[in-house]
Order: structure tokens, then sequence, then C-alpha cells
């Protein structure tokens, strides 16, 4: 049994881990060299680096997968969407990884970054930016972003190289990588003086419950983008299982 797996979470590189020591031979796509190097070398895992178009992961899936596993970032939907065709045109099982949802009180929703970014135009203070680096294009229609906005990304250059090439200041940029606790979070919102937390409805795996917690201990506004759509599928281990006690099947 052969898996094409789409990565680039936590709990997609996981899987792909326990997938290949289970005995199956999964191939794991990530998006750039950073997503390599956080995945773990595992026997039995093929690890294939490089951005993907529809066409590229329909001849990808032509090499003779048993099934595709998408286990991409909730908030990545036109990739999911191309993983999904591509398959489809394959003739290729599809399976979706979910992460699943972590409830929060008194949480301020918007509907997209663009919807974000509108809010805090509104909104006195500053603010504790973590929603990625594909994002922060966006939130520089915030008025005096330069100053209002400290961004948390990953510790890549092409994060920082996009956060710089936007104008965000170099004192404004924080390069880590996540999750992270509560007491952290918390440090980091009274260290930039942060009145608004914003964030994805990223799911445990994601560290939202200790985000919330954290803008709730700082007495920091929650802002929380909405994930694009509602999604079917599995969870971590229920994908587990079906692909290892179902193998016969596929």
């Amino acid at each position: 049994m052969s898996i094409l797996l789409f990565g680039g979470t936590a709990e997609g590189h996981s899987l792909a881990r326990r997938l290949a020591q289970a005995g199956l031979a999964v191939t794991c796509s990530v998006a750039t060299a950073y997503g390599e190097a956080v995945l773990e070398p595992t026997p039995g895992l093929t690890v294939h680096v490089g951005r993907m178009d529809a066409d590229q992961m329909a001849a990808e899936m032509a090499k003779g997968y048993t099934c595709v596993v998408d286990a991409t970032h909730p908030y990545a939907d036109r990739v999911s969407e191309n993983i999904r065709r591509a398959a489809e045109t394959a003739g290729l099982p599809y399976y979706r990884l979910l992460r699943p949802r972590e409830a929060a009180e008194g949480v301020l929703w918007a509907d997209s970054p663009a919807d974000a970014a509108r809010m805090l135009a509104d909104l006195p203070g500053n603010v504790l930016l973590t929603t990625g680096s594909k994002d922060l294009k966006t939130f520089t229609q915030v008025p005096d972003y330069r100053d209002r906005l400290y961004v948390r990304v990953l510790p890549s250059l092409e994060s920082l190289s996009a956060a710089l090439d936007l104008g965000y200041p170099a004192a404004h940029i924080l390069c880590m990588q996540g999750p992270f606790p509560e007491k952290l979070n918390a440090a980091l919102l009274e260290a930039v003086d942060a009145k608004i937390l914003v964030t994805k409805d990223t799911g445990k795996a994601g560290g939202f419950p200790e985000k919330a917690a954290a803008a709730r201990s700082a007495g920091a506004k929650l802002l929380v983008i909405r994930r694009p759509t509602q999604e079917t599928g599995y969870t971590l281990d229920a994908l587990y299982d079906f692909l290892t006690k179902g193998r016969e099947r596929l």
C-alpha cells in the first residue's frame, strides 16, 4: 500500500510517521524546505519538497499510489480543493485529516483575514498577530500597522523576508516555531503591550487553547478568523486505524 500524504501540519507529520512505522509506504509532500526540516526522518517515509499546482499533483498521483491523504492546514482551502480534484481525476480515494475545533468564550469572530483587518482599524491598542506569513499583506491595510502590529511567524527566511518586504519593522517580527504554552503567549502579549491577539481557529494541534487562555490572563481581546469551509473527514486516530486496518480493502 502506497500513500501520498500532503502535509505541512503537526498532525499530518504525526500521521505520516505513524503510517510509515506501521509498514506502509508513505510519501509526504511539503511545500518548503522548512517543512521537511521539522519532519522527523522515519524508515518508509519519503519526503517530496515543493509546492505543486493541480496539474503537478495529478502527475504525481499517476505514479501508482493507493490513496491520497489531505493533511494540509484547515485554512489552506484552495490547496485542499486542488488535491481533491486531482485525486478525482486520478481515480484515487481521497481522505481528509481534520483538526478538531476548540471552544472559547468571549471571542470576536472575523469571517476572513480582510474582515479581521477591518475590525482592527476600529479597535485600539497594539496587536499580536499569529495568523502566519501568508496573510501579512492583508494586515497592511490596518492604519499604522507598522506601529501597532507585532507579527509572529515561523523562523524561516521566507517568512522573515515576507514580513520585512511588506514594511513590518524588524523589532515587530517574532520568528518562532509553535505551538507555545499559555505562559509564553501571555509573556509575549505583555512584552509588546498587546491589547488584541489575532489568531485562526487552529484547534488544539495549533495551540488555540493556550492562546485563548493567554489572552484572558493578559486582559487582551481574542480575535479569531473563522475556518473557510465546513469539512467532513477523519480525526488522526480514526484515519490511522482506517488506513492500517483497512489496507486490504484499498
